[in-house]
């Protein structure tokens, strides 16, 4: 499956006026570029059965549309996947619509949405957390983790993160070793399009994640970044800042370990600290 290209502009300048103790001046700024995206589902007869969307910044688009649909449960890995192509029915859009052609009926059913979904609300389509327990399998795995390769997680996702170097506005997601070897590392202006990105890059290079791994954000964690993770079958999650109540309650219903406010050294197990070990 060849890699997405667009012509979409992930860095995008402006014109501005910086103020500061010695006055105002004129300044050429960078920004995270911010655009549609939508997803189109095709079936083995070719037929387009469902369609979502989401604003993202351009890039890695097939692999944004493979790992949403994996953390969906409309796709179970790459074999389930026949083709990823940007769509040529459409004309200054083409590259912000992309059809996933599947190899087999969907396991299960994109909601349809109405509406546009923003970059921080993420795209998923699950009504409860029971829902999700119930179509979830309870990560399992042995693998666990020191606690100084914990606290060094979000340094090393910095370290990687090119994008948020030029314009400080964009998210990172990344998927590590339990040695703190990083596997890969997307962006984008979307904390859930940033890790669908870095699920999605494993899954289309066939070396889909597992329970050797660990997945590492720069922001905070919500209940859906918890789904992304159980649904890859990933049991740690590293975090820099806060989680919600309900990603936690998420975390320890599903078997992920999740570590937050991870920063200076310092970190909080909420859920299965037992995957930690030192200190």
């Amino acid at each position: 499956m060849a890699p997405s290209t667009s012509t979409r502009r992930r860095v995008a300048r402006t014109s501005a006026v910086r103020l500061s103790a010695a006055g105002r001046r004129e300044a050429t700024e960078r920004l995270i570029g911010e655009e549609p995206l939508e997803i189109r589902v095709a079936g083995p007869d070719g037929v387009v059965g469902a369609t979502t969307a989401t604003m993202r910044t351009p890039g890695h688009d097939f692999e944004l549309a493979a790992g949403l649909l994996r953390a969906e449960g409309v796709i179970a890995g790459p074999g389930d996947l026949a083709e990823i192509r940007y769509c040529t029915d459409v004309d200054v859009q083409q590259y912000n619509v992309v059809t996933v052609h599947l190899r087999r009926p969907p396991r299960r059913e994109l909601a349809a949405r109405s509406l546009m979904a923003t970059a921080s609300c993420g795209v998923c389509g699950t009504a409860s957390i029971d829902e999700l327990c119930d179509r979830v399998p309870v990560v399992g795995g042995t693998t666990s983790i020191d606690a100084a390769v914990l606290a060094g997680l979000p340094d090393l996702l910095r370290e990687e993160q090119s994008l948020f170097a030029e314009t400080g506005g964009n998210h990172g997601a990344g998927v590590f070793r339990a040695d703190g070897s990083p596997l890969v590392v997307r962006e984008d202006v979307g904390r859930h399009n940033a890790l669908d990105k870095a699920l999605g890059a494993r899954l289309l290079a066939g070396t889909d994640p597992g329970e050797d791994d660990v997945v590492v954000l720069s922001g905070r964690v919500s209940f859906e970044l918890v789904q992304k993770t159980a649904a890859a079958g990933v049991p740690i999650l590293v975090a820099v800042s806060a989680p919600s109540s309900l990603a936690v309650e998420t975390a320890q219903r599903l078997g992920v370990t999740l570590a937050a406010f991870v920063r200076e050294g310092r970190a909080t197990l909420y859920a299965h600290p037992e995957r930690v070990v030192g200190r």
